[in-house]
């Protein structure tokens, strides 16, 4: 089984439920706000000028709001429909960006551009089989003293959904429904693998990158897996026993 083209052709069926959903509100983005957390506005604050990676970038509202920020953009996405998306809300924000429709590998074996900034977030690693190869395409597309930051789910959560917490080789395929809030029923079938912090880590430091910080999140800026509380605005918290669970880790490094 291609697991790349059945992750394609699934993600191509949820870009316009997503599109048109209350949780990428993207009404809200063309009216100038954001679609960028308060994570990782902190961990990359000072992006004006810089040309930055995103990869897997869906649509483009986070590689559009770095643009607004004075970043000069390269989304990278698998799926083509989402890209064209992206190209049209580019467009319709009047904002400079680059999309590319591609898998990060491809990608990665394809460009010879490198980047100051090189970024992914929330719910990304978990579509890569090789997490060494994508920190190799990581360090490959940076420039020497780049930087990449990432924040993601914590794969605690993984485990309390029924998963290993541990890699393996093959994939997780399931049908699934989509997170948003205007899912319609509709199930589209997934491969995704698992990957602890430390494999994270160890594959970056493999690559070549220096780690400068990594941190761990007790709650989530999105309201998208079942039972959460959202006990500050803005922030989605799951308990065990009565103890916040981890949510979300982040990790900065340079080349």
């Amino acid at each position: 089984m291609n697991h790349i083209e059945t992750n394609k052709n699934s993600w191509n069926q949820r870009v316009e439920t997503h599109f048109h959903s209350k949780f990428y509100d993207v009404p809200g983005f063309l009216a100038g706000q954001s679609s960028l957390n308060e994570i990782e506005l902190t961990g990359l604050p000072d992006v004006k000028n810089q040309t930055m990676l995103h990869l897997q970038c869906h649509f483009g509202l986070d590689s559009l709001s770095w643009a607004r920020m004075g970043a000069q953009v390269t989304g990278v996405d698998i799926s083509d429909t989402a890209i064209k998306k992206a190209n049209s809300l580019k467009n319709q924000a009047n904002l400079n960006a680059h999309f590319v429709a591609a898998d990060v590998y491809a990608y990665g074996e394809q460009s010879t551009q490198q980047y100051d900034i090189v970024f992914t977030s929330y719910g990304a690693v978990c579509w890569m089989s090789d997490i060494d190869r994508w920190a190799r395409v990581v360090a490959k597309k940076l420039k020497p003293g780049g930087r990449f930051y990432m924040a993601e789910f914590h794969p605690l959560i993984d485990l309390m959904a029924g998963y290993s917490y541990f890699h393996k080789t093959a994939p997780n395929v399931e049908l699934e429904d989509t997170y948003t809030e205007n899912c319609d029923g509709s199930k589209h079938e997934f491969a995704v693998w698992t990957h602890t912090i430390s494999d994270v880590i160890s594959a970056l430091l493999k690559a070549g990158l220096v780690l400068k910080s990594f941190k761990e999140f007790d709650y989530s800026p999105y309201n998208c897996f079942p039972n959460m509380q959202e006990k500050q605005s803005g922030k989605y918290y799951l308990e065990h026993k009565g103890q916040h669970v981890p949510m979300l880790y982040s990790i900065a490094a340079i080349k």
